[in-house]
């Protein structure tokens, strides 16, 4: 099916698509009304090496990285996205999602602490909130194994949490599913319905005008204008032929000078009306008698 064929389908049958297509735009409106928009905030924090540790680099703890510190990051991310770190976030204030994970591409042990929700203050708040619980987790990790205050790890926060932004991919995602699948059924309904009607035939539904057979259009002969001679019926031709045929003489009766060619049949002539006239017979053939005038 070609797109001409469809186009005269979906115009014979705009009373199935156009109610199809205002649901679409009802049910993308309502996702832009009721889905909310979503606002992300987020922080990056890193671990630094223990006051001890860099005490050869003359205390600056960025010249001193060691491989231990990514896994340690590793294993306070994976604690911060548990239930019970979780649970105590909210009890701290935290609203909306987190989450706490290694930075891609990161060449040490950097973290990115993100918070997502619907109220652009809230997410700002919580993912202070979140900030601030990382550092205090990872100080429990390290008292909860006797470590001396100079030999633990500490952490910095290289970006701190920014201002929330829109995120729009979402919902732009959910209006473009919904407007596709209201087209789509709409388009289905559409053919549904062509389908039916086609499978009924003609003798159980009237088609349509654009559907009649071009055999009953052609059928409609215009009028004849006014002043032009109507053609003649079959049935009058064939009451002038027989009346030629029944006043054609017998064969036995022509002449043998008409020769071969009076035997094709001539064209027949018009009939035409001429007063009777009564000629004088013969009196030798009669013997002499005139006939009667009744006879």
């Amino acid at each position: 099916m070609d797109l001409a064929e469809i186009w005269r389908v979906m115009r014979r049958r705009w009373y199935v698509l156009i109610p199809g297509l205002v649901i679409t735009a009802a049910l993308a409106a309502a996702v832009h009304f009721f889905v909310p928009v979503q606002y992300q905030s987020q922080s990056t924090v890193t671990l630094l090496n223990s006051k001890k540790a860099t005490e050869a680099f003359d205390g600056n703890p960025f010249l001193s990285t060691q491989t231990s510190l990514t896994g340690m990051a590793d294993g306070l991310a994976r604690n911060l996205n548990s239930d019970g770190a979780v649970a105590d976030l909210k009890a701290l204030g935290l609203t909306g999602t987190h989450e706490a994970k290694i930075a891609d591409n990161a060449l040490g042990p950097f973290m990115w602490l993100t918070v997502t929700g619907t109220d652009r203050a809230a997410v700002l708040k919580s993912d202070e909130i979140l900030t601030a619980y990382a550092q205090k987790r990872l100080d429990e990790f390290q008292t909860q194994q006797s470590v001396r205050p100079e030999a633990m790890i500490r952490m910095a926060t290289i970006v701190p949490p920014q201002e929330p932004e829109a995120q729009t991919k979402s919902r732009i995602q959910f209006l473009a599913m919904a407007a596709a699948l209201g087209f789509v059924l709409s388009l289905v309904a559409t053919f549904f319905v062509e389908a039916r009607k086609r499978r009924r035939g003609p003798g159980k539904h009237r088609p349509d005008p654009e559907e009649e057979p071009a055999s009953e259009q052609e059928a409609q002969s215009p009028e004849p204008e006014e002043g032009s001679a109507a053609p003649a019926s079959r049935t009058e031709e064939s009451a002038v032929e027989r009346t030629l045929a029944i006043r054609r003489p017998p064969s036995w009766a022509r002449s043998d000078e008409d020769g071969p060619a009076d035997a094709e049949p001539k064209a027949p002539q018009p009939v035409t009306a001429s007063p009777i006239t009564a000629e004088p017979l013969d009196e030798e053939s009669n013997h002499g008698h005139r006939p009667r005038t009744g006879q």
